[in-house]
């Protein structure tokens, strides 16, 4: 293992590997545009640069240090952290159902390198629906999780037969829990031991998090959003919610958790004239390669790795 200006230089050396993470990267991509499509959503294009991004804050699990921008013509942009703010706008415009594959950049503390499920740059499936509740998004990716795990069972047979991988089979709807109940059960850092002890997929609920989770009207202090966490150990699939989406909650969100609202102004006043009530998630396309490969860290199964605290090769 190299060392160049204090970063570490890891490849994954087995080119056998990376031609077989290539075919399953490709074939999800195939197979999730395809369902999407079927569904009925329609496929945006992504935003790189905007004034606005997620904050990803005050979320506790977050360890971004800082937010990637640039000066451009004497305006302020920030790299894409994801598109959620920007979903919420696209529904706003009257586009009910609609998916992205969007490049996210995530400037990561060089710890979260060892996860082995963070990435400062990768790509992720986002997706929103106008009016839907979080059900609609649990019965949505139940459906996609199995069937990419069935479509890439045979489209990458000779693959997972390379890499030693043996996909479980999942009976029944994937379980649902409240980050409530796993702490209890798991403990404060319940992911990874909870992952380890299913055998499928499973949801969990109410999360502490940023201001466009939706805060459960009835109980105050609970949210209606959720994680689905894959089995096996690989933890964390997919973040989502039901969205804020009248101004004034948005508002009194954003001055709570203590965020600079002047950098939320365009979103901020296009949300003063009227959001339309929706629920969406997204979820990476290199973890869910992971998943599927039994790879030992999500960086394996980039052609070109972005890892924090490793150097970027090419």
């Amino acid at each position: 293992m190299e060392k160049a200006q204090g970063f570490q230089v890891i490849l994954v050396e087995d080119a056998g590997k990376r031609k077989a993470y290539a075919k399953i990267t490709s074939e999800v991509l195939r197979y999730s545009t395809d369902f999407f499509h079927r569904k009925g959503f329609v496929q945006l294009m992504p935003v790189i640069l905007s004034p606005i991004t997620d904050p990803l804050g005050p979320d506790p699990g977050s360890s971004v240090i800082k937010t990637g921008e640039i000066e451009y013509l004497g305006q302020r942009l920030s790299l894409t952290q994801s598109m959620i703010l920007h979903k919420q706008l696209a529904v706003k415009e009257g586009v009910e159902k609609l998916f992205i594959i969007s490049p996210n950049v995530r400037l990561e503390h060089p710890k979260r390198g060892k996860s082995g499920k963070h990435l400062f740059e990768f790509s992720q499936l986002d997706f929103e629906i106008a009016h839907a509740k979080k059900e609609d998004v649990f019965a949505l990716m139940d459906e996609f999780v199995r069937g990419v795990v069935e479509h890439t069972r045979v489209a990458c047979r000779e693959e997972f037969a390379a890499l030693g991988r043996e996909l479980l089979e999942f009976d029944g709807a994937f379980p649902i829990y409240t980050t409530h109940e796993l702490k209890e059960k798991f403990g404060e850092d319940w992911e990874t031991v909870a992952s380890l002890a299913h055998k499928s997929p499973f949801w969990a609920v109410c999360h502490k998090r940023e201001f466009y989770d939706k805060e459960d009207p009835e109980e105050e202090g609970h949210y209606l959003n959720y994680d689905l966490v894959y089995p096996e150990g690989f933890g964390e699939a997919l973040s989502g919610a039901e969205r804020e989406h009248e101004y004034s909650r948005i508002v009194g969100r954003i001055g709570k958790d203590m965020l600079d609202a002047g950098r939320y102004e365009a979103y901020l006043e296009l949300a003063k004239e009227g959001l339309v009530p929706s629920a969406g998630g997204g979820f990476g396309i290199e973890r869910l390669v992971r998943y599927l490969s039994g790879a030992t860290h999500v960086g394996d199964v980039q052609m070109f790795r972005r890892v924090p605290g490793e150097a970027v090769v090419v």
